[in-house]
């Protein structure tokens, strides 16, 4: 019965622009420059507006637990979406899982040169006594992925004191853009967005756990509008812009 009724909301809002309406979404910092395409195509298709608040997913699902309104999260791991469907703030059979990502090692500048990821990288000694731009190792996700790449290729201890931690991905990114921090640890997709920046290595995939980032309508979603834009995220307009910024798709 759920089914149908998103079903047929969906097709409600694409059909009766009079009923116009305004989606609340919270998402993790490093979908910007492809989420906000894919809410400007929405809007464009439906005349409904997108509003999106972007930050580390830890601080996103403790304010939608904090009662902040919300009608769809989109996390960048698992555990945080875990912790809201915990609590009964999901709409049920929504959650799905809905890209993947991967965590690259970058520098300042257009073309610094390549670096060889493994256990016999000198990464404090490439840092020079230098600061290494991550997202909060303990809480933000890509934080959380990158020190746990770093644990296990047994580089942490060798650099823990130099780690500049930022608010979210995209503000370790910024650390490097700005030559702030010479190297970071940040995303793939994030670095695709920064022409300022290069990849200067990738990390072994086995060396942190698998990027995910789950979807999901919340209680708050009642509108047209939210099952609406919920369902366009992994329509085929939506998979070109997340492939494009370096994304693969899991849902088709």
């Amino acid at each position: 019965m759920r089914r149908f009724v998103f079903s047929s909301l969906f097709a409600l809002c694409f059909t009766n622009p009079a009923l116009a309406e305004t989606v609340k979404v919270f998402a993790a910092a490093s979908l910007k420059t492809a989420l906000d395409q894919v809410a400007a195509d929405f809007t464009a298709q439906t005349g409904n507006q997108v509003v999106i608040s972007y930050a580390g997913s830890n601080t996103l699902a403790k304010q939608i637990l904090n009662g902040a309104p919300a009608d769809i999260f989109i996390s960048a791991n698992t555990a945080w979406m875990d912790e809201l469907e915990k609590a009964g703030l999901l709409v049920t059979g929504s959650r799905k899982d809905i890209l993947k990502n991967i965590l690259v090692l970058i520098a300042h500048g257009k073309d610094a040169p390549h670096v060889a990821i493994s256990e016999d990288l000198d990464l404090a000694g490439l840092l020079a006594g230098n600061r290494l731009a991550m997202a909060m190792v303990d809480a933000v996700p890509a934080g959380q992925y990158g020190k746990a790449a770093l644990i296990s290729l047994g580089l942490w201890d060798s650099v823990a004191a130099s780690v500049a931690q930022a608010e979210n991905v995209r503000a370790a990114l910024a650390l490097v853009a700005r030559d702030e921090a010479p190297f970071g640890i940040v995303y793939a997709t994030d670095a695709k967005a920064e022409p300022s920046v290069s990849v200067v290595g990738r990390f072994p995939p086995e060396s942190y756990p698998a990027i995910t980032y789950p979807a999901a309508l919340l209680n708050e979603a009642r509108d047209a509008a939210d099952a609406g834009f919920f369902a366009a995220l992994t329509a085929p307009e939506a998979a070109a812009h997340f492939t494009a910024e370096g994304f693969t798709m899991l849902t088709p």
